[in-house]
């Protein structure tokens, strides 16, 4: 089975919320909310990934100082097995804006659950809201 490594950011804003993206139609599993992020290059470290992806898709900056490994997801999907660090970042340079066309949403941590996610997140949710 394919590994498919993808690297996730909980970016925790000044009153302690956490921004999710919707994913948009056309792409797989279109419509549920999940943490920021994409898939890492060849060559790539988890941290180059989610700066680059940051500043494609929410046109911001940050530098791999400021990503705190929290937790990962590992979850084996029918086609793929996914593996995806979550980093958490409170410092960022910039307002995230949605560059790609999907939904943003500030969530309070104890909201997390009302939102429909991929399977491989839900697991990341109470780690998430314990440590926050």
């Amino acid at each position: 089975m394919k590994l498919v490594l993808v690297s996730a950011v909980a970016l925790i804003d000044a009153d302690g919320r956490v921004l999710l993206a919707q994913r948009p139609e056309g792409k797989s599993m279109a419509g549920l909310w999940e943490f920021p992020g994409g898939k890492v290059e060849q060559g790539e470290t988890p941290e180059a990934a989610l700066i680059r992806e940051l500043h494609e898709e929410l046109g911001i900056g940050t530098w791999a100082s400021c990503l705190a490994p929290l937790t990962f997801a590992s979850h084996a999907y029918p086609d793929f097995h996914l593996l995806m660090p979550l980093f958490a970042c409170r410092k960022w340079e910039g307002t995230p804006q949605s560059r790609e066309g999907q939904a943003l949403k500030w969530v309070r941590p104890n909201d997390l659950r009302d939102y429909p996610m991929p399977a491989a997140d839900i697991p990341l949710i109470p780690i998430l809201r314990d440590w926050l």
